[in-house]
């Protein structure tokens, strides 16, 4: 058998083959087991048949109409989920553009062929008609496995968009809320700026009377003072949260929602929890890490369908003729069909490494997959947490600031009647000030640790994925 006819046999061979196997050359997908407990640690009261979080639109979660205001503008507004946006806009258009990788493209074409023959003679063709130029027939399905990664990753991004939506929305109300706790907070301390003033006056008078001596009015100045340094802490606090809150909105908050004095404490609805692990599959971020994993899994079957062979297609049909005018003569009209077939003999190991790449890809891929699943769990396992004993903390502090304020007022009793020192009495107000700040932050942890577990959960978005 000559070189020449084993060499076509064997391209016959591999071109019947390829026609019996078409097909996608991508292992078949299986979603990995996620690698958390099927139940969260902490799971506090029963939510059987009740709505959860992923479910529940973020317009009827944070109902205060202050909030929702400043949710749409934000949404509206904010730059970062705008480019999250506008992402997914361009990765929607790479997947028209490899969509059309599978189409031949068809050109109109106008061409002129100058060339000499024997005895010198030239000849001139011109040729005007339709051209496919190099179109391949998808045998194994590389183009669509690389028209399936473009689409993957598109979803990938638009799961990316969607955790940005749930993510702004949740950084604007935690903002908002720190902006309320300051607002008490600096209540709080001009409250207690203006006791200690009237103490002080008080204390001056005593003193010079002689009833008090210089160092009880020392101790009442350095109460005094120390209260105006909470007021200014607590005031260019503030103005970090509006500022936080401006940045997070892309304009400036109304003036009616950040100004001192304003702030109307937003109540929260009770959450309702699913008490099962497989609710973090619906979280946008985990969804995004899946799309992103079905990608390098469609790259596999791209980079194995490389070493199989291509039929390139090139064809062409119009009007041929020596001159312009006898174009589209009668007699005129031509055609051509180029088939050619491509098989790979060597290429220094090329589509082997490159298939190498596409399965380390993939196995890349699944880590982050799992990783963001792990993430996820332990973002709700301690915002769980958080509602779990937070509750406590709130009431015991608040039983320790009320205990304090009767402390307070009986070592200012006794201190009038003179059974006790005017240090007793400054200690007695640093304790009952600080408790009253202590329970402000609680009472404000309380609430972003609701807000906080109702974005983990997934909640603020409910869309159903696209289809391809």
């Amino acid at each position: 058998m000559s070189h020449l006819t084993f060499f076509k046999r064997a391209a016959l061979t591999t071109l019947a083959a390829s026609l019996v196997a078409c097909g996608s050359m991508a292992p078949d997908y299986q979603r990995p087991a996620a690698p958390v407990p099927a139940q969260f640690p902490v799971t506090g009261d029963t939510t059987a048949g009740k709505v959860v979080a992923a479910d529940l639109p973020w317009q009827t979660f944070f109902a205060d109409a202050r909030l929702q205001q400043l949710i749409r503008i934000a949404l509206d507004n904010n730059r970062d989920l705008r480019v999250a946006l506008l992402n997914v806009e361009q990765a929607r258009a790479s997947v028209d553009s490899r969509k059309a990788d599978r189409w031949p493209t068809v050109n109109a074409g106008l061409g002129l062929t100058r060339g000499v023959v024997s005895g010198g003679a030239v000849t001139t063709s011109i040729n005007a008609g339709l051209l496919v130029t190099s179109y391949e027939i998808d045998l194994f399905d590389r183009l669509r496995s690389q028209s399936d990664v473009a689409f993957a990753q598109y979803l990938a991004s638009s799961e990316a968009g969607r955790a940005a939506q749930i993510s702004l929305i949740g950084a604007v109300v935690t903002s908002y809320l720190a902006l309320q706790a300051d607002s008490a907070l600096l209540d709080l301390a001009q409250q207690t700026l203006a006791t200690r003033e009237d103490s002080t006056k008080l204390i001056q008078l005593r003193f010079d009377k002689g009833a008090s001596s210089q160092l009880d009015l020392s101790q009442a100045q350095s109460l005094l003072e120390s209260a105006r340094v909470s007021v200014a802490q607590s005031t260019r606090q503030r103005m970090l949260d509006v500022n936080a809150l401006n940045l997070l909105l892309g304009q400036a908050a109304p003036v009616e929602l950040t100004a001192a004095g304003t702030q109307i404490p937003v109540q929260l609805q009770e959450l309702p929890v699913g008490l099962s692990s497989e609710l973090l599959l619906r979280r946008p971020d985990v969804l995004q890490a899946e799309q992103l994993l079905l990608a390098a899994n469609a790259n596999i079957g791209a980079a194995r369908a490389a070493f199989f062979p291509k039929i390139l297609l090139t064809a062409s049909a119009g009007s041929v003729g020596s001159e312009l005018a006898d174009l589209f003569k009668d007699g005129s009209f031509a055609w051509s069909l180029a088939p050619q077939l491509l098989l790979p003999i060597f290429d220094a190991g090329r589509n082997q490494a490159n298939l190498a790449v596409a399965k380390a890809g993939r196995d890349v891929a699944l880590a982050q997959y799992e990783k963001a699943i792990q993430s996820a769990f332990r973002e709700v396992a301690d915002a769980l947490a958080g509602r779990a004993t937070l509750g406590q903390q709130v009431r015991a502090q608040q039983a320790q600031a009320a205990a304090e304020a009767e402390r307070a007022r009986l070592t200012e009793l006794r201190y009038k009647n003179g059974a006790s020192s005017y240090l007793e009495v400054l200690d007695a107000q640093r304790s009952l000030f600080a408790a009253q700040q202590a329970a402000l932050q609680l009472q404000a942890q309380v609430q972003q640790n609701l807000a906080t577990l109702y974005r983990v959960l997934g909640g603020g978005w409910t869309a159903e994925p696209e289809k391809p």
